[in-house]
Formats: structure tokens, C-alpha cells, sequence
């Protein structure tokens, strides 16, 4: 099972350790400024959206999902 509040965790954590802001990261992807905090309390965010996001902070998104504690992307 998935926990929504988990996964905007490890998106703000990547973009902690990364010295990122979540506006930034926001803005650049063309999503909404509200996307993450959204997330957080149970909306549901497209595939798609997910592996922008993994693509914008370098990792997988299965570590994003907690599928994986390693953020290494597989090659």
C-alpha cells in the first residue's frame, strides 16, 4: 500500500538534501504551487506527474513510492 504523506516525505527530503525548494521544482514541471501539499493529504497525482518529479530530483520513482531505499535510477 501506498501512503500518500510518505511519498511528498521522500519528494521533500530529495529536495532538501539537493538544496531545492518545492516552488522551484513546482514551477519548473508546470504544476500546480499547491501539487505536494495536495499530495500529502490523499490526492491522488498521475504517473506521469511522479516521474517528472523523480526525473527533476535524479532519482527512481520507486524509491519515491518507498519501493526502494536506494535513489539510484536503474540504468
Amino acid at each position: 500500500m501506498y501512503v500518500t504523506q510518505d511519498i511528498a516525505n521522500r519528494i521533500k527530503l530529495c529536495l532538501k538534501t539537493q538544496h531545492k525548494s518545492t516552488k522551484d521544482m513546482l514551477s519548473s514541471l508546470n504544476m500546480g504551487i499547491n501539487a505536494i501539499s495536495e499530495f500529502s493529504k490523499g490526492k491522488q497525482m498521475s504517473c506521469i506527474s511522479l516521474a517528472r518529479i523523480a526525473d527533476y530530483l535524479g532519482c527512481s520513482v520507486d524509491y519515491l513510492l518507498g519501493r526502494t531505499d536506494n535513489p539510484e535510477v536503474n540504468q
